[in-house]
């Protein structure tokens, strides 16, 4: 009788490296530019609503309120605009915008770095510049009218804005950009914008202060880059509002940093681990 040859068992299939075969959405570049001019429309327009109902164009559109208001909206718009072109490619994950977990130390370290280097790099720019201008964030979110406007500026400035920025700039501008251009050039172009839209023109000595904001953004696209997440990056910018608010405010705006600044590393430290666990994704 005659007898088959024996066969080997097939080889166990090759390790593939992390992420390989996850990839970030093929969001088109131009996504970043149109969302932020169709995200900044739809919050002037959100923005009218309840100016009309606290005396139409007869408000003060300088008063804190208003200016929260402003903020808000803002926020609302670039978000919902975000949100939509992403779906306009594919329905929209987390992890699409950077919301996934990432190991914690390496993501410390990283932040660490960037913030250094932020710092070491502004420090010299101040050094050699010497720009005569001062940020009139806080005063015009209402910090220096009393203890409520003081917590609410706080938590604009600590809270609100970093997750609603990075979520929008780094988690959307960014990541769009980076379906064609590389690492630099495109944390360099949301840098910039990430500046112009936090500038306060106060004469031409104002435009002074317009590089260390661009070099900020550009500092957390590189962080955020690195880490594929998010929370390193929201927890960054916390920290470096928290240091801001402390120094700009009014007595008590310290004791309002010192509570809410490590209230938003312990949500940026626990939320991640509620998240489904997802690899580091490729580029698009």
């Amino acid at each position: 009788m005659e007898t088959l040859p024996q066969t080997q068992a097939p080889p166990d299939p090759p390790e593939y490296p992390e992420g390989a075969g996850l990839r970030y959405p093929a969001w088109p570049w131009w996504f970043a530019l149109v969302g932020f001019l169709v995200g900044f429309v739809g919050s002037q327009i959100l923005l009218a609503v309840p100016i009309a109902l606290l005396g139409g164009t007869e408000a003060d559109d300088t008063s804190p309120t208003v200016v929260v208001l402003g903020t808000l909206a803002l926020g609302v718009g670039l978000v919902g605009s975000a949100y939509f072109f992403a779906g306009r490619v594919v329905r929209p994950r987390a992890w699409h915008f950077g919301l996934r977990a990432t190991p914690f130390w390496p993501a410390v370290g990283w932040a660490t770095t960037g913030l250094l280097s932020f710092f070491i790099v502004s420090g010299v720019y101040g050094v050699l510049v010497q720009p005569d201008t001062e940020q009139t964030t806080v005063q015009d979110l209402g910090g220096d009218q009393g203890a409520i406007g003081l917590v609410v500026a706080g938590l604009m400035v600590i809270a609100v804005a970093p997750v609603v920025e990075e979520v929008f700039f780094r988690g959307f501008f960014y990541r769009a950009l980076r379906t064609r251009l590389g690492v630099l050039v495109a944390a360099s172009i949301d840098g910039l914008v990430f500046g112009i839209i936090h500038f306060q023109f106060d004469g031409a000595d104002g435009l002074l202060i317009l590089p260390p904001l661009a070099l900020l953004g550009f500092v957390y696209c590189l962080v955020y880059d690195k880490t594929g997440s998010l929370f390193p990056v929201i927890g960054l910018h916390a920290f470096n509002n928290s240091l801001a608010y402390a120094i700009q405010a009014d007595d008590g705006g310290w004791q309002v940093a010192v509570v809410a600044g490590p209230l938003m590393f312990v949500a940026c430290a626990v939320v991640p681990r509620l998240l489904p666990s997802t690899p580091h994704p490729a580029p698009a």
